[in-house]
């Protein structure tokens, strides 16, 4: 036994194999916890990765040939008691919907490739994720447990197993990169571009099932705990004796890993500012009881245009606030975000300028577009600050009971900085929570109409978010003061327009 552990400890075992064939290298392992890693049904590549091998001949190994240390066990031909499959790459493809063995990285690298060249995404690099089952994770944290009690205080563990171990997902990285890199003609890195390869086992899924039943006895995982379901057997389970009478139990299958495989890319948004000239267009699509409200919506105008441009699967609008849809968006225009989802196409500069050119060119002219551009992820947070911090101006047009007069007008007009308290407004509290809000009206101005005493335009600027029609007319008490209450008479509001919004961000 000593001479055998100074033969281990003195080998050269590479920790990526280019010059070495596989027979070699095994044998450079030793002999007593290789074979028994091969007796608890091991494949090959899963030992060669808890010895911390890598490279060429653990993506090349043959899943036909036979255990090389004994040429009457053929290992390979069953399902690996730790990957169930994964790095046999021996899996139930989703896609086809039946068992598929490929004999090498290379055949399932070709299979991902021409998934994504069907999907006709540009990019020029690309980052490969991985998922696998905890079921894989609780087998092999119970095998390298096992192998250190039993082999921990030997001179080789110590230097390769204890630290050297190679997670599946490297291993399978390690394998698939390379062909990979070779069939898409560009290499990895991270990158906004991903290739997701997925694998879910039943008796994984049925693991779930039983725990969540058991009255909250398994409890789910804080991020950064080890990925095991719960302390109890998911299924069946192989008891193996080991040479020293302790027990080993693994969570066996029959059946390998489903496989499944996509690709993606991180959104891309875009900035800039809306003009409203429609008194019958929604800010976002409004639907009640399957019947659309209005002729259309600002996010639809803007969001299928950006869309179509860039091939992408989905968008979502964000807006620097929103106005009523009968109140037109007037000035430079409100500030906006669109989030496009999952795009094929990386838009540039100049596909921005496109897109504002297409949207402002329609003939019915109810959206305009200004300053349209690509932001960053961080756009959407400097621009929901200023949406809470900034002020807008509105002109609005107003009726009172009586005439005005001079003396109303000096009155309205040196109102400074006046604090408005608000309840929910009426019209809106079906969809909102019944909450009092205080808002800043920090100044305004009449100007009169000509040939009317009881109409004039009512030119402000409040604190964002307050409700301009209420402020008007008082909403039966729940806004004071108002501008029937200023005035000390009753006061409508007919028509309503945004005219600035002012706000020290990318989007001004």
């Amino acid at each position: 036994m000593e001479q055998e552990e100074e033969k281990v400890s003195n080998a050269f075992i590479p920790s990526s194999l280019s010059s070495f064939d596989l027979e070699q290298v095994l044998h450079a392992l030793p002999s007593n916890a290789l074979n028994h890693l091969f007796s608890l049904g091991v494949c090959v590549r899963c030992v060669l990765r808890l010895f911390g091998i890598k490279g060429p001949i653990c993506a090349s190994v043959d899943n036909g040939s036979e255990n090389p240390l004994d040429s009457t066990t053929s290992n390979e031909a069953k399902l690996c008691n730790i990957c169930l499959g994964i790095l046999q790459f021996r899996f139930y493809d989703d896609r086809e919907k039946r068992v598929l063995q490929k004999d090498t990285a290379y055949d399932v690298a070709l299979l991902i490739a021409d998934m994504v060249k069907q999907e006709r995404y540009q990019f020029d690099t690309f980052s490969l994720e991985v998922s696998i089952p905890p079921l894989i994770l609780q087998n092999e944290t119970s095998v390298w447990s096992y192998m250190q009690k039993k082999y921990g205080s030997e001179p080789w563990f110590q230097e390769k197993l204890h630290t050297g171990c190679i997670s599946i997902k490297d291993a399978l990285k390690f394998s698939l990169i390379n062909p990979l890199e070779n069939l898409l003609g560009c290499k990895s890195s991270l990158c906004p571009f991903r290739i997701r390869l997925t694998y879910t086992h039943t008796k994984a899924l049925e693991g779930v099932a039983k725990c969540s039943e058991n009255d909250g006895s398994c409890k789910r995982r804080k991020t950064g705990e080890s990925d095991l379901i719960g302390q109890r057997p998911l299924s069946s389970t192989v008891e193996i004796e080991s040479f020293d009478s302790s027990k080993l139990f693994l969570k066996s299958a029959s059946e390998p890993c489903h496989f499944s495989y996509n690709c993606s890319r991180t959104p891309f948004y875009f900035g800039g500012r809306y003009l409203k000239y429609s008194r019958n267009v929604s800010q976002t699509r409004w639907i009640i009881d399957d019947e659309r409200m209005g002729e259309a919506s600002v996010e639809e105008i803007i969001g299928t245009k950006v869309l179509q441009a860039c091939r992408g699967d989905n968008y979502k609008f964000h807006a620097a606030g929103r106005e009523d849809i009968d109140v037109r968006m007037l000035g430079p225009g409100r500030p906006f975000i669109l989030e496009v989802q999952n795009t094929r196409l990386v838009p540039t500069e100049q596909c921005a300028n496109n897109i504002e050119k297409m949207i402002n060119e329609v003939e019915n002219k109810l959206v305009r577009v200004k300053n349209l551009k690509l932001v960053g992820s961080d756009g959407w947070n400097l621009m929901r600050e200023g949406e809470a911090e900034k002020q807008k101006q509105y002109a609005a047009l107003v009726w009172t009971s009586r005439p005005l007069k001079d003396e109303d007008f000096q009155q309205v007009s040196s109102l400074k900085d006046l604090k408005v308290v608000q309840r929910t407004p009426i019209r809106v509290l079906h969809r909102r929570s019944p909450l009092e809000r205080e808002k800043i009206i920090h100044w305004m101005k009449i100007e009169t109409v000509a040939g009317s005493s009881q109409y004039f335009l009512l030119h402000l600027c409040t604190q964002a978010g307050t409700y301009i029609k209420e402020f008007v007319h008082g909403d039966l008490g729940r806004t004071h003061p108002s501008i029937g209450s200023i005035l000390g008479c009753r006061a409508e509001i007919l028509q309503l327009d945004v005219t600035d919004i002012k706000m020290e961000c990318f989007l001004t």
